[in-house]
């Protein structure tokens, strides 16, 4: 299985949910690969932000190795599931991969949780570190729901 991860700006959601997947699928035993992806751009190559890698080393993930990339409409031939932090970056993931959208495999990540609600994760960009603490809980339930829902069922594109 292979994950996608999509936020706006691929520094601060994102980063942390592949983190987070990719921990928790390695624990599971699940050959999954996790990678991120932002819509905008405007930190490509660049590494999470300084607090998403704090928070996340203290709950014991380290992805200070991540580095901010563009989502592009070929991902929807390189992913099996894409997973969106707000319905304004699903939006753009719509725009950006035009006629190669799948909604079938494109959903936001917190409809695993709350389905058919359509919550958004917060963007703790700006915030205190209390933001960051909070975004970390939200997408390690969610992660956790991922693992439960996909772990046993197999890949279909």
């Amino acid at each position: 299985m292979r994950i996608l991860m999509v936020c706006l700006g691929n520094i601060c959601r994102s980063p942390l949910a592949e983190g987070i997947l990719q921990e928790k699928a390695w624990r599971s035993g699940l050959p999954w690969s996790v990678e991120s992806a932002g819509t905008n751009g405007y930190h490509d190559g660049e590494p999470p932000h300084p607090l998403s890698r704090k928070v996340a080393m203290i709950n014991g993930i380290d992805i200070s190795r991540q580095r901010s990339r563009r989502f592009r409409a070929d991902d929807f031939e390189k992913f099996d599931r894409i997973f969106a932090m707000a319905g304004d970056v699903l939006d753009e993931i719509r725009r950006i991969a035009g006629r190669r959208f799948d909604p079938a495999r494109a959903d936001l990540l917190l409809n695993l949780l709350h389905p058919g609600k359509d919550l958004d994760v917060p963007d703790p960009w700006g915030g205190p570190e209390s933001d960051y603490h909070h975004v970390y809980r939200l997408l390690d339930d969610a992660c956790a729901r991922l693992v439960e829902t996909y772990a046993d069922k197999p890949v279909t594109k």
